[in-house]
Protein backbone atom coordinates (compact mmCIF):
# COMPACT_ATOMS: atom_id res chain seq x y z
CA UNK A 1 0.00 0.00 0.00
CA UNK A 2 1.26 3.49 -0.78
CA UNK A 3 0.13 6.93 0.20
CA UNK A 4 -0.24 9.18 -2.82
CA UNK A 5 1.16 12.71 -2.55
CA UNK A 6 0.10 14.24 -5.82
CA UNK A 7 2.44 12.43 -8.17
CA UNK A 8 4.61 11.24 -5.27
CA UNK A 9 4.34 8.14 -3.13
CA UNK A 10 5.51 7.28 0.36
CA UNK A 11 5.41 4.03 2.26
CA UNK A 12 2.84 4.15 5.07
CA UNK A 13 3.77 3.92 8.72
CA UNK A 14 3.10 0.62 10.56
CA UNK A 15 0.41 2.39 12.62
CA UNK A 16 -1.41 3.45 9.45
CA UNK A 17 -1.27 -0.13 8.17
CA UNK A 18 -2.87 -1.47 11.36
CA UNK A 19 -5.61 1.12 11.85
CA UNK A 20 -6.63 2.34 8.41
CA UNK A 21 -6.04 -0.75 6.30
CA UNK A 22 -7.81 -3.09 8.74
CA UNK A 23 -10.90 -0.91 8.73
CA UNK A 24 -10.70 -0.47 4.96
CA UNK A 25 -10.20 3.26 5.33
CA UNK A 26 -8.31 5.31 2.77
CA UNK A 27 -5.35 7.26 4.18
CA UNK A 28 -5.50 11.01 3.60
CA UNK A 29 -2.58 12.11 1.44
CA UNK A 30 -0.31 14.82 2.80
CA UNK A 31 -1.06 18.08 1.03
CA UNK A 32 1.52 19.60 -1.26
CA UNK A 33 3.13 22.79 0.00
CA UNK A 34 3.53 24.14 -3.53
CA UNK A 35 1.05 23.71 -6.35
CA UNK A 36 3.57 23.78 -9.19
CA UNK A 37 7.25 23.64 -10.00
CA UNK A 38 7.15 27.36 -10.80
CA UNK A 39 5.68 28.25 -7.42
CA UNK A 40 8.31 26.05 -5.74
CA UNK A 41 11.07 27.80 -7.72
CA UNK A 42 9.83 31.30 -6.85
CA UNK A 43 8.95 30.76 -3.21
CA UNK A 44 11.37 28.08 -1.97
CA UNK A 45 14.24 27.20 -4.28
CA UNK A 46 15.62 30.55 -5.47
CA UNK A 47 15.14 32.41 -2.17
CA UNK A 48 16.96 29.57 -0.38
CA UNK A 49 19.61 28.67 -2.94
CA UNK A 50 21.29 32.05 -3.37
CA UNK A 51 24.31 32.33 -5.66
CA UNK A 52 26.17 35.14 -7.40
CA UNK A 53 25.04 34.80 -11.00
CA UNK A 54 27.66 36.83 -12.84
CA UNK A 55 27.55 35.07 -16.22
CA UNK A 56 31.10 33.76 -15.81
CA UNK A 57 30.95 31.36 -12.86
CA UNK A 58 27.17 30.96 -12.91
CA UNK A 59 24.40 31.62 -15.43
CA UNK A 60 20.63 31.82 -15.16
CA UNK A 61 17.87 32.69 -17.59
CA UNK A 62 14.97 34.80 -16.38
CA UNK A 63 12.80 32.87 -18.84
CA UNK A 64 14.00 29.49 -17.52
CA UNK A 65 10.69 27.87 -18.54
CA UNK A 66 11.74 28.01 -22.23
CA UNK A 67 14.52 25.52 -21.46
CA UNK A 68 13.17 21.94 -21.39
CA UNK A 69 16.12 20.66 -19.33
CA UNK A 70 15.62 23.38 -16.74
CA UNK A 71 11.90 22.65 -16.50
CA UNK A 72 12.60 18.93 -15.99
CA UNK A 73 15.23 19.61 -13.34
CA UNK A 74 13.10 22.14 -11.43
CA UNK A 75 10.18 19.69 -11.56
CA UNK A 76 12.45 16.95 -10.19
CA UNK A 77 13.68 19.26 -7.42
CA UNK A 78 10.12 20.15 -6.48
CA UNK A 79 8.95 16.53 -6.39
CA UNK A 80 11.93 15.45 -4.30
CA UNK A 81 11.46 18.38 -1.91
CA UNK A 82 7.76 17.62 -1.40
CA UNK A 83 8.60 13.99 -0.62
CA UNK A 84 11.67 14.54 1.55
CA UNK A 85 10.17 17.37 3.60
CA UNK A 86 8.04 14.70 5.27
CA UNK A 87 11.18 13.13 6.76
CA UNK A 88 11.71 15.26 9.85
CA UNK A 89 15.10 13.74 10.60
CA UNK A 90 17.36 13.95 7.54
CA UNK A 91 14.98 14.71 4.68
CA UNK A 92 16.17 18.25 3.98
CA UNK A 93 19.82 17.27 4.28
CA UNK A 94 19.26 14.47 1.78
CA UNK A 95 17.39 16.87 -0.50
CA UNK A 96 20.27 19.37 -0.51
CA UNK A 97 23.01 16.75 -0.86
CA UNK A 98 21.38 14.45 -3.40
CA UNK A 99 19.10 16.81 -5.29
CA UNK A 100 19.55 20.58 -4.94
CA UNK A 101 23.34 20.68 -5.02
CA UNK A 102 23.48 18.36 -8.00
CA UNK A 103 20.75 19.92 -10.14
CA UNK A 104 21.56 23.53 -9.29
CA UNK A 105 25.24 22.96 -10.16
CA UNK A 106 24.13 21.76 -13.58
CA UNK A 107 21.56 24.52 -14.06
CA UNK A 108 23.94 27.32 -13.03
CA UNK A 109 26.94 25.96 -14.90
CA UNK A 110 28.09 28.45 -17.59
CA UNK A 111 28.03 25.57 -20.08
CA UNK A 112 24.67 24.31 -18.78
CA UNK A 113 21.19 24.81 -20.24
CA UNK A 114 21.40 28.62 -20.03
CA UNK A 115 24.74 28.86 -21.86
CA UNK A 116 23.37 31.26 -24.52
CA UNK A 117 21.35 33.41 -22.10
CA UNK A 118 22.16 36.15 -19.65
CA UNK A 119 20.19 37.90 -16.94
CA UNK A 120 18.81 40.38 -19.49
CA UNK A 121 17.92 38.25 -22.51
CA UNK A 122 16.69 34.75 -23.25
CA UNK A 123 18.10 33.04 -26.32
CA UNK A 124 16.55 29.82 -27.53
CA UNK A 125 18.75 26.80 -26.88
CA UNK A 126 20.00 24.70 -29.75
CA UNK A 127 18.56 21.22 -29.44
CA UNK A 128 20.59 18.16 -30.23
CA UNK A 129 19.28 16.48 -33.37
CA UNK A 130 20.16 12.80 -33.55
CA UNK A 131 20.20 10.78 -36.72
CA UNK A 132 17.76 7.88 -36.75
CA UNK A 133 19.53 4.59 -36.01
CA UNK A 134 19.44 1.86 -38.65
CA UNK A 135 16.31 -0.32 -38.57
CA UNK A 136 16.51 -3.11 -36.00
CA UNK A 137 19.21 -1.57 -33.80
CA UNK A 138 16.75 -0.53 -31.09
CA UNK A 139 13.71 -2.81 -31.20
CA UNK A 140 10.65 -1.75 -29.24
CA UNK A 141 10.91 -4.04 -26.20
CA UNK A 142 7.21 -3.54 -25.51
CA UNK A 143 6.50 -5.72 -28.55
CA UNK A 144 8.79 -8.63 -27.57
CA UNK A 145 6.72 -11.02 -25.37
CA UNK A 146 9.54 -12.41 -23.18
CA UNK A 147 11.08 -8.99 -22.53
CA UNK A 148 7.65 -7.47 -21.90
CA UNK A 149 6.96 -10.05 -19.16
CA UNK A 150 10.39 -9.55 -17.55
CA UNK A 151 9.95 -5.76 -17.51
CA UNK A 152 6.56 -5.93 -15.80
CA UNK A 153 7.03 -9.09 -13.73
Amino acid sequence: MTIEIGRFSEAPSPEAEETGAAAGEQQKSPELVYGSAEEFLREQLLPTYVRDVDGRAAKWCLEWYFHPEAVSRVEALWRAWEHLRLDGATGMSVWFKDHADHHMSVLLDPRGPFYKCDMQKHRDPEHLEPKKAPAGWFPDVRTIPTLKQEATG
